[in-house]
């Protein structure tokens, strides 16, 4: 079971709730060591003193502002405390905004937020309903692990829900960090008609339960293909950019293929049926078992994706 990262209280109008704060995600990035090339040795950092040269305790680091010109200012981490107390324990909802109004570039981090106590449920309960009714979330900004973040307070299915968000300062202006801004021409009719069919035709609901992190995947086959002392196969390479001429061409014909793959699914499927399913990964696998409507695929394993997927095909062709 998942401890608290933070605990303290939320505070709107005159109501407080005492609550725990909770990741809610997690990074499953593969971790690689390093290494010497054409050794076993490991590389490793210490923490070090410049001028001694000998490690240092991570109990014994302070931290220090720059002044320039070699002068630095040393802060100890209980004077970060003591110019804002209080602060790393409430979160202060001072206003509520339609949610729909805060630009996506503006979030950062997920997480969820329970009631401390069984006893503060209904209090809990009734900012998350107002919430869910009104399409509101609550901006407010607290400290932790001394920092400030601003953040997002909205009703998620059921929980509460934390998004921590960007400053404005923390964004950057595109007019300053590009070579130049995109020069929007006006799309020709026929052109722009064609692309908004095409969009219509990939239109779906959304479902992240469909989605997986394939990068991964294959670098973990990477890395069991070397354990056995396979040969590593090359990916195809991206495609070359569609040339101004051939647009009009490349949107017909990708309508046309979306219109196809749309209408004959099933057939779609079996004709590939010869396919050797084991030497395909999960993330392809996971795309044969969407075209064949295979249910609960997001939680199969890659083996059982493949019986599945060899089930649903015998099934087509029966």
């Amino acid at each position: 079971m998942a401890r608290p990262i933070w605990s303290g209280a939320i505070n709107f109008g005159l109501v407080t709730i005492p609550v725990e704060l909770y990741s809610a995600t997690e990074d499953h990035t593969i971790s690689f060591r390093q290494f010497e090339r054409g050794t076993s040795d490991r590389i490793r950092y210490k923490r070090v003193n410049e001028r001694t040269g000998k490690e240092v305790a991570y109990a014994d680091i302070v931290k220090g502002a720059d002044l320039g010109g070699g002068e630095y200012v040393i802060i100890e981490p209980d004077e970060l405390d003591a110019i804002a107390p209080g602060r790393s324990r409430t979160i202060d909802i001072n206003t509520f905004v339609d949610l729909d109004d805060i630009d996506p570039v503006h979030f950062q981090r997920t997480y969820w937020l329970a009631p401390a106590k069984e006893e503060y449920g209904r209090s809990y309960s009734l900012l998350l309903q107002a919430m869910e009714k009104t399409n509101r979330a609550g901006v407010a900004s607290f400290v932790m692990r001394g920092k400030e973040y601003l953040t997002a307070v909205r009703a998620g299915d059921g929980m509460l829900v934390l998004n921590t968000l960007l400053f404005p300062e923390d964004i950057r202006d595109p007019a300053k960090e590009l070579k130049s801004l995109p020069e929007i021409t006006t799309a020709r009719g026929k052109e722009l008609e064609m692309a908004v069919n095409l969009i219509d035709s990939m239109t779906d609901e959304w479902r992240p339960e469909d989605y997986h992190d394939t990068y991964t995947e294959q670098v973990e086959k990477l890395i069991e293909d070397k354990r056995q002392g396979k040969e590593v196969v090359a990916e195809s390479e991206p495609s070359e950019p569609t040339k101004v001429v051939d647009l009009f061409e490349a949107l017909s014909k990708s309508v046309e293929s979306r219109k196809k793959r749309r209408d004959t699914p099933a057939k779609a499927s079996s004709d590939s049926a010869d396919e050797d399913l084991s030497s395909l990964n999960k993330a392809d696998l996971d795309k044969l078992a969407r075209d064949l409507d295979v249910k609960g695929r997001s939680k199969m394993s890659r083996d059982e994706l493949e019986k599945a997927v060899a089930a649903a095909r015998s099934a087509g062709a029966a």
